[in-house]
């Protein structure tokens, strides 16, 4: 009876031993063709979502054609702008695609690619508001709204003093807030400002002069030397092809039109 209850006891550890090798190589087979990208969906032209709530925008297309390069399967993880350097430090994701600015405090946590797009910090401010620049918004009295998360947060955390701050989750709220004149201004992106002023003429003035210059780029996770490479030479041949261009064109023609105008570049 032993001897059967042996037998049994190693052909079932075998099967385990099998079992846990087919996954291992299945996991390991993920992990060579798939490529999981995060993003927050929330963010038009760059990150949303299409009619049939498919991932679409400019960085869906930019993952994508990042995936062809190196040869691997695309998947779009849809995480909370202010969650995606955990989800990359924890491994949840292989990169960040989603409008990120490259700045000395978030390069404390995760690696970042080359830049890939020049933008900066502007003002969208309520039309009744007497406001000409960043300056005029740090005084009693005045309510300045950020989005969780951002760098206009985190700049408005450590310039503004005297002005309430007004932290929101979402872009939408923190428009709505200037719109209504619950918020003196909201301090974003020069495009994103762009946007919103022009679905918003009769309430809000667009002040897009940069007050602080930034770089979006890539972000990858600490260490990962050999992908932040290939990352960077798919940048380089990308743009060398006229990629950033064609993203430009079918996404952000009229952005790209009015900000030649002023003489603010798109794509470094």
């Amino acid at each position: 009876m032993w001897r059967v209850k042996l037998r049994r006891s190693v052909m079932e550890l075998a099967q385990f031993c099998l079992v846990s090798l087919l996954f291992v190589g299945t996991a390991a087979a993920m992990e060579r063709d798939t490529l999981v990208v995060g993003m927050e969906l929330a963010y038009p032209p760059f990150e949303m979502t299409d009619t049939s709530g498919k991932p679409s925008g400019v960085s869906v297309d930019l993952a994508h054609e990042l995936g062809k390069s190196l040869g691997k399967k695309v998947v779009i993880e849809n995480i909370a702008f202010d969650g995606l350097i955990p989800s990359l430090k924890t491994g949840k994701i292989d990169l960040i695609i989603s409008s990120m600015t490259a700045t000395e405090e978030r390069a404390k946590s995760i690696d970042f690619s080359d830049a890939y797009l020049s933008t900066g910090l502007c003002l969208l401010v309520n039309k009744s508001v007497p406001v000409s620049g960043i300056k005029d918004l740090d005084r009693p009295g005045r309510t300045v709204a950020v989005k969780k998360g951002t760098t206009g947060h985190t700049f408005a955390v450590r310039n503004i003093k005297q002005a309430r701050l007004l932290v929101l989750d979402k872009e939408s709220a923190a428009v709505l807030e200037v719109v209504q004149g619950k918020a003196d201004a909201f301090i974003y992106d020069q495009m994103s400002t762009y946007q919103n002023w022009q679905r918003n003429q009769g309430t809000t003035r667009a002040l897009l002069v940069p007050f602080q210059k930034e770089s979006w780029a890539i972000g990858v996770r600490k260490g990962n030397d050999a992908l932040r490479m290939k990352v960077n030479a798919f940048l380089k041949d990308f743009r060398a092809r006229g990629g950033f261009e064609r993203l430009g064109d079918r996404y952000l023609k009229e952005q790209k039109e009015a900000f030649k105008k002023l003489g603010y570049p798109f794509y470094l």
